[in-house]
């Protein structure tokens, strides 16, 4: 199996949920951290969820009222997901919340 690390920024213009990774086919990944900095001169609400494409159901992983300019993970562990698993995130004000996750993807073998 191939391993790649990456990383991916996200900006929630929207107090919609909102995607923030899909993990590709044929692959499993292990998200490392999930950087969420807060830009608004307030408290701001962010959730994250997962959603389980083999249990077709979304869970909350992650609720925080985070203070006007900070910074958090969102996650206390890694987070494996698996191949079409969703990740995504919602916050109460558009426009201040942005971030990036890392995560490690790891091509699943073939069964043969």
């Amino acid at each position: 199996m191939a391993n790649l690390y990456k990383n991916a920024g996200f900006d929630l213009t929207t107090t919609d949920l909102t995607t923030i990774y899909t993990v590709p086919a044929l692959r499993t990944a292990i998200v490392k951290s999930i950087q969420i900095s807060n830009e608004h001169s307030s408290n701001n609400l962010v959730e994250i969820f997962v959603t389980d494409s083999s249990a077709s159901a979304t869970f909350e992983i992650y609720h925080i009222s985070m203070d006007a300019d900070s910074t958090t993970n969102g996650l206390l562990a890694p987070l494996v997901l698996e191949a079409g698993d969703i990740l995504k995130m919602q916050t109460a004000n558009a426009d201040k919340i942005e971030g990036m996750i890392s995560y490690l993807e790891i091509f699943d073998e073939k069964s043969a």
